[in-house]
C-alpha cells in the first residue's frame, strides 16, 4: 500500500494548486492581411489582428521596412509599440520606382508573434491616382476650365510641390453635361490644363466633370466632383 504522504504528493503533481496563466500561441497572434494602400503616392501600411489578438485591447504592433535586396530591416519608430492597425510609410517609400517590403508583428502580455510580411510594393506601379480638381469660369459664350492634377507628398530641392506629371504621362478628359437634356458629351482629351468649351447655349445649366488617364498603364482615375454653372 502507498503511504499517505506519497499519495498526497502524487495528487498534487497531477492537480497543481493555483491556475497557471495561459498565453495565446504566437502563431494565433500573427497579423493578417498586411498590405499597402497607396493613393497619389501616400503609402500607408494596413493589417488586421491575428485570431487571438482580435478581441484583446492590450495588443501592440511593431513595424519594420526595407528596400528590396537589403538584408537589414529598419524600425519605423513612429509605429513601434502602437495599437493602431495602420502605419504611414510615405516618407520611407519616397523613391517611387524602388521596390519595398514591410512587416508587422504583435505582442500581447509579453508574448510576441512571428512577423507577417507584405508582398513586394512598387509605388509607381501600384499607387492609385485621384481625380483632378477644377476651376470653371464663364467667359462670354464659353466655359473656361482650369484643371489641376492631384497633390502628391513630394517637393523638389527648392521646396516647391512636385506634380504628378513628373512621374507619369497624364491625359485629361473633360465631359460636359447639359442639365436640361440630361446629356453628357466628352469635349476634350489631351494634356493641356486649360480647356475652353465653346458654343454653350445661353441661360442653360451645365455641369463639367473630369478624369485623368494614364496611357502607359491603361488606367483612369475616378471622376472629379461636378462643377456646375447656370
Amino acid at each position: 500500500m502507498m503511504p499517505k504522504h506519497c499519495l498526497l504528493g502524487f495528487l498534487i503533481t497531477l492537480f497543481p494548486t493555483g491556475a497557471a496563466e495561459t498565453h495565446p500561441a504566437p502563431e494565433s497572434l500573427k497579423p493578417q492581411r498586411v498590405h499597402f494602400q497607396s493613393r497619389n503616392f501616400y503609402n500607408v501600411l494596413h493589417w488586421q489582428p491575428g485570431r487571438a489578438s482580435a478581441s484583446s485591447s492590450s495588443s501592440i504592433y511593431f513595424v519594420q521596412y526595407k528596400i528590396y535586396g537589403q538584408i537589414q530591416w529598419k524600425n519605423k519608430e513612429d509605429c513601434w509599440g502602437i495599437q493602431e492597425l495602420f502605419c504611414d510609410l510615405t516618407n520611407e517609400t519616397s523613391d517611387v520606382r524602388e521596390a519595398y517590403y514591410a512587416r508587422v508583428r504583435t505582442a500581447v502580455a509579453g508574448t510576441h508573434s512571428a512577423w507577417t510580411m507584405t508582398r513586394r510594393f512598387i509605388p509607381w506601379w501600384e499607387t492609385k491616382i485621384g481625380p483632378p480638381s477644377m476651376n470653371i469660369t464663364q467667359v462670354n459664350g464659353s466655359l473656361l476650365v482650369i484643371l489641376h492634377p492631384p497633390k502628391i507628398p513630394y517637393r523638389n530641392q527648392k521646396g516647391k510641390n512636385v506634380s504628378m506629371e513628373n512621374y507619369y504621362e497624364i491625359v485629361y478628359r473633360v465631359f460636359i453635361i447639359n442639365n436640361s437634356l440630361e446629356k453628357e458629351q466628352k469635349v476634350y482629351e489631351g494634356t493641356h490644363r486649360v480647356v475652353e468649351i465653346e458654343a454653350v447655349t445661353p441661360h442653360t445649366g451645365y455641369c463639367v466633370v473630369a478624369e485623368l488617364y494614364q496611357p502607359m498603364l491603361d488606367r483612369r482615375s475616378q471622376r472629379s466632383e461636378e462643377g456646375c454653372v447656370k
